[in-house]
């Protein structure tokens, strides 16, 4: 009569190497007690998931900040899924966001670290050798259901309302013997590995996660798949594997994941593998039509890391927002501690949310706003540049042509203690600041500018021409910009007084036609006539910059269509 080790030979017949071999390759890492060794094992099926960076981030600062390691491992084993590149892609994207592993898989050709290999692909002899030891134990089995038989087992079970699935007196080859299980190998009938579950779903199984505290769950009782036909283990199993003989310390994931938790802890009681830490993540939502739902691919462009990459949001702003998902006592910190890296702050488990984390794309915007205005224009034109450069050939171009230009532009009431906050992405600058361009501004229908101002509540009035005209004129007679700021402003409230326009604001709002207008309306006229727009940055530093031959030539360009 066979035995289980003979058929666990059949079936690995070149795997001579044990598990007591596997933990000599891959000791226990010798790190200091509370380090912790945290991994993202993204799987090369698409593009970065904003709920992805969330995670790999938070779980790559509780690493770094423990003194421990981070490390990401690819998970490739689904082929069917697989798109080509994206494995390489998805590094390249979190390390814009600062996410750099200590070891791990950095391209399909390169990675570091003495726990390798880090792709999944790579390593099945190390898969096959625990397989073959749950085989010799008899805690694995070959399966040969059809796909026939699976299809009849869940038509039983729907009649009968019973749990579907793959167990108990549903495992129809769960029970078979050795030595038909060995017949029908050599016979070259197909098959796979599935499992041998000893749970009950009647019973319980108790752990505690680091956010959530102490929880009790549904114990496991599925025959899971192991090994597919393809000859690659299941996500189950191989990460399992993976986390083990990495010496994952904490396995950081997302909720969706909590409902698997019950397999996984059977798998490593029933190896005697130590079991890791988990944290499980709220998952990042959003609201619609009153109703939360998880932020989706499909749906939610903001749902792609890509998409704040395209639109140019700074780095720094989205990182600084996802902490704040992270942990509710960021924001104060940070408001406490605004000359400090965000990485300063400890992030904690006992800090995150039990609740699935709302996007607030809005929140992204001030956020990263604000961190903006306090950039020094020189270091803001290096990041704008290496935006433009990949995302907007036109304003790149325009960029590298006169970087000082663009720098004194950015510049403009920036070094102050309440700078102007005028930009959230880079991709926000262009259309505030194209007008500086000649080739923007000789572009602008000059006759089709809008010279109405407002009178009250909301209405429009015209204005005199002749009146703009002739208040223009003398203030390019009367031109200086070489004084500071507020005396540039108190000789244009004299010239425009002269042309009644009121600095009387209750004034006008009481007897609006009393006046032509009010000295901001003068001031308009300026911005008017300089960027063919009613709102730019201060009017004063744009005229600086320009200088006054260019202000003068874009003064006369428009009043000569009066």
């Amino acid at each position: 009569m066979a035995t289980t080790k003979d058929l666990a030979n059949l079936i690995f017949p070149n795997i001579n190497q044990t598990i007591e071999d596997l933990e000599k390759k891959y000791p226990k890492r010798n790190l200091p007690n509370g380090a912790m060794v945290t991994r993202f094992a993204p799987s090369p099926t698409g593009f970065l998931h904003t709920g992805s960076l969330f995670t790999s981030l938070v779980s790559a600062r509780f690493a770094k900040q423990s003194g421990g390691v981070f490390y990401i491992r690819l998970e490739d084993t689904d082929t069917k899924r697989e798109i080509e590149g994206s494995g390489e892609s998805l590094l390249k994207q979190l390390a814009v966001f600062d996410v750099i592993p200590d070891e791990g898989y950095l391209s399909d050709t390169k990675e570091i670290g003495a726990y390798g290999p880090y792709k999944q692909s790579n390593r099945s002899e190390i898969y096959n050798t625990v397989i073959k030891y749950l085989i010799e134990i008899g805690r694995a089995y070959p399966c040969f259901a059809s796909q026939e038989e699976l299809a009849e087992l869940r038509k039983k079970q729907e009649a009968l309302k019973e749990i579907p699935g793959y167990y108990g007196k549903y495992a129809i080859y769960r029970n078979l013997s050795v030595d038909e299980a060995i017949e029908r190998i050599k016979k070259g009938d197909p098959y796979i590995i599935r499992f041998k579950s000893m749970g009950d779903h009647n019973n319980k199984v108790a752990f505690h996660d680091e956010i959530r505290g102490d929880l009790e769950l549904t114990q496991n009782d599925q025959d899971i798949v192991i090994l597919k036909s393809d000859g690659l283990p299941t996500y189950h199993f191989a990460h399992l594997c993976d986390d083990h003989f990495m010496h994952t310390t904490v396995v950081t994931r997302g909720e969706e994941w909590l409902p698997s938790l019950p397999i996984h802890l059977e798998l490593f009681d029933t190896l005697g593998f130590e079991r890791p830490k988990y944290a499980h993540f709220p998952v990042i939502m959003k609201v619609e039509d009153g109703n939360r739902r998880k932020l989706s691919k499909r749906k939610d462009a903001e749902a792609a890391c890509s998409y704040f990459l395209e639109k140019g949001y700074p780095k720094y702003g989205f990182i600084e927002y996802l902490l704040t998902i992270a942990n509710s006592n960021y924001e104060a910190w940070r408001n406490e501690n605004l000359d400090k890296s965000p990485y300063d702050f400890k992030l904690s488990f006992d800090k995150m949310s039990l609740d699935g984390a709302l996007f607030d794309l809005e929140k992204v915007e001030s956020i990263s706003k604000e961190r903006m205005a306090y950039r020094k224009a020189s270091d803001l034109e290096k990041e704008v540049e290496s935006w433009a450069k990949e995302y907007d050939t036109n304003f790149y171009n325009k960029i590298v042509s006169n970087r000082e230009f663009i720098t004194e532009i950015l510049n403009i009431e920036r070094e102050k203690d309440n700078p102007r906050k005028d930009y959230a992405k880079y991709s926000d600058i262009y259309p505030i600041v194209s007008f500086f361009y000649d080739d923007v501004f000789n572009s602008i229908d000059k006759n089709s500018l809008d010279w109405t101002i407002m009178k009250s509540k909301g209405e429009l009035r015209d204005v005199d021409k002749k009146i703009v005209k002739e208040l223009l004129t003398e203030y390019m007679s009367t031109y200086n910009v070489d004084v500071d700021e507020e005396t540039w402003f108190n000789n244009l409230k004299e010239l425009a007084s002269k042309y009644n326009f009121t600095a009387d604001r209750k004034a006008y709002k009481a007897n609006p036609m009393d006046f032509n207008g009010q000295v901001g309306d003068a001031a308009g006229f300026i911005r008017l006539c300089l960027a063919g727009r009613k709102n730019t940055p201060n009017i004063y530093y744009v005229q600086k910059i320009l200088g006054k031959n260019k202000v003068f030539e874009r003064i006369n360009s428009i009043i000569e269509k009066f």
